[in-house]
Formats: structure tokens, sequence, C-alpha cells
């Protein structure tokens, strides 16, 4: 692990947890909060952060001025509301610390405690849709991966709007992009954890911020987008499908055995981080301006 990072311990409702932190550059900075997947059952459970390895965040925090947190879940998993890991039935309150990580940072280091970027892939994107639905005063900007909405969230009320980027490959064999159910059954082998396909996912966070202007499809050799934007406050929603993707992050070689698919199904053709961080800068809005 670079010598950059430094860990921090909190303690959140009686629970002892970690991240990993790079610092800012500057005062006033942004900072962009980067969950992992659900690491349960794979063994060991590393101390270090993976997304410092598989994201390039880090490697441009200074160029973009930003500071950049890695929080760890609690038994490698986040409580993401579909009720299926180990953290949630633990009854572990991840929003609670994700939001000490952020106060901690702004105390630290004076970042921006109303405009935080929250993003992550397949577990971690989850628990990034329940962050920008109830810490939206924190968050500003919620960038998903490989995770559509949870169904057991879509009736809850966020009291801010925030704007999303939601990302999904199209032949994604852990989340597909149509949506669907947990790998992880219920004891009697019932379906749980629902979860909306990306169109889907991508209307409804259009329908709570309001955005009411949809502009022209955009279509690549290896991906299609559809922004969404006037949402209140200002906020956007980003629909991108990634033709051939699979439970991957665009730009970055993830091993097979994380990503349930061959390389060949991870997209080169962008960097996830970087096209995250594009659609974010302009959309970091105070919270006042965001109020529902």
């Amino acid at each position: 692990m670079a010598a950059e990072l430094a860990e921090v311990e909190l303690t959140v409702a009686g629970v002892r947890r970690t991240f990993h932190v790079r610092a800012p550059g500057r005062e006033r900075a942004p900072i962009v909060l980067v969950l992992h997947g659900n690491q349960s059952g794979m063994g060991e459970l590393p101390t270090e952060p993976l997304m410092y390895e598989w994201t390039s965040f880090a490697r441009h925090a200074d160029e973009w001025g930003i500071a950049v947190a890695y929080p760890l879940g609690w038994d490698g998993c986040w409580a993401d509301g579909r009720g299926v890991t180990a953290a949630d039935a633990e009854g572990i309150d991840d929003v609670a610390f994700l939001n000490a990580v952020i106060d901690w940072c702004a105390e630290e280091f004076d970042t921006d405690g109303d405009r935080a970027i929250v993003t992550g892939i397949s577990n971690g994107a989850f628990m990034a849709h329940r962050m920008a639905i109830e810490a939206g005063d924190r968050v500003a900007v919620f960038a998903a991966v490989a995770g559509g909405l949870p169904e057991a969230l879509a009736d809850l009320r966020p009291g801010y709007a925030v704007s999303g980027l939601l990302m999904n490959g199209d032949v994604d064999p852990v989340v597909p992009i149509t949506g669907g159910f947990s790998r992880h059954r219920g004891p009697d082998g019932e379906m749980r954890g629902g979860t909306a396909g990306l169109a889907e996912s991508a209307r409804h966070w259009r329908a709570i911020d309001g955005c009411g202007e949809v502009g022209d499809p955009v279509t690549t050799e290896g991906s299609h987008r559809i922004l969404a934007a006037g949402g209140v406050g200002g906020t956007a929603v980003l629909e991108w499908t990634v033709f051939g993707g699979g439970h991957t992050w665009p730009g970055t070689p993830v091993p097979e055995q994380f990503a349930g698919t061959p390389a060949s199904a991870v997209s080169l053709e962008f960097d996830a981080a970087e096209e995250i961080w594009r659609f974010a800068q302009p959309l970091l809005i105070g919270a006042e301006a965001r109020k529902l």
C-alpha cells in the first residue's frame, strides 16, 4: 500500500471501523468515498484497500484537487439494505459509518461536508444508492457501477436531490443490467435481495431529482449514455450502458475471481473514475440548494 494513505480507526455505534484516506493538497477539497464489493467468503480479508489499486482516483487526486477515502466494510461487506449480506444480518449501521468518514475528513482536512462523492462497485454500488437516499445532506453525487437500486429502498423518500451516474455492463452475470435477485438465497432457497435494472434505477432517480431535460443519447463503439439534467438545485442523472461489459470496473482489468467474468468483459474504452469525476465536478452542489 502506498505511503500516501493513512489508516484511520473510528468507533461508530459501538463497532470499531477502519478506513484509509489520501489527504487533499488544498483546503475545501471534495471528498470521494470509494466502496469495494462484497469480499465475504473469499478467504482472508484484505487489510489494504482493493479499490486503491482498482481505480485511478488516487493517481489523479492532486490533478483533480480531491481527497480520497477507502472505507472497509464490516466482515468485508456493506449493509446496503437488500438484507442479504453479513453486515445487514448483524444490523451494522453503514450509513452512520460513512457519514462519520465524511465528517472526520471535513474536520481533519476541511473538505466539503455536504458535497461528498460516494462511488462503489457491486455491493459498494448498492451502498452508494443507500447513501444517496439516506444521507443526501452530505452526498452531492453518487456513482453506482454494476449495482442498481435495491428494491427495499425504492419506497423511501429522500430529503435531498442527489446527482447520480449509473453504469452497468450488458453481459454482467452477477448484477444483470435488467435487474434481478442476489445469489444469496434465503434459508428455504427463496430468492431475495431484489434490485432494479439500470433503466428502472435511472428513471427512479430522475423522478426523485425532478430532471426534466433528457438529452439525446450518445452511442460510442463501447457504450450508450443518456443524460437527464435540470433537476432540483441543478442535479443530473447519467444512465450508462457498457457494451460487452461484465461485473467489472471499466478501465481496470479486475481478477476473474472477483469479476465472475473473463478479462475480455472489462471495457478499456474509458476509465470509470475519470468519467465519474468529469460528471461530478460541476454537480458538487451544497445541500441547501438540493433540499426537496
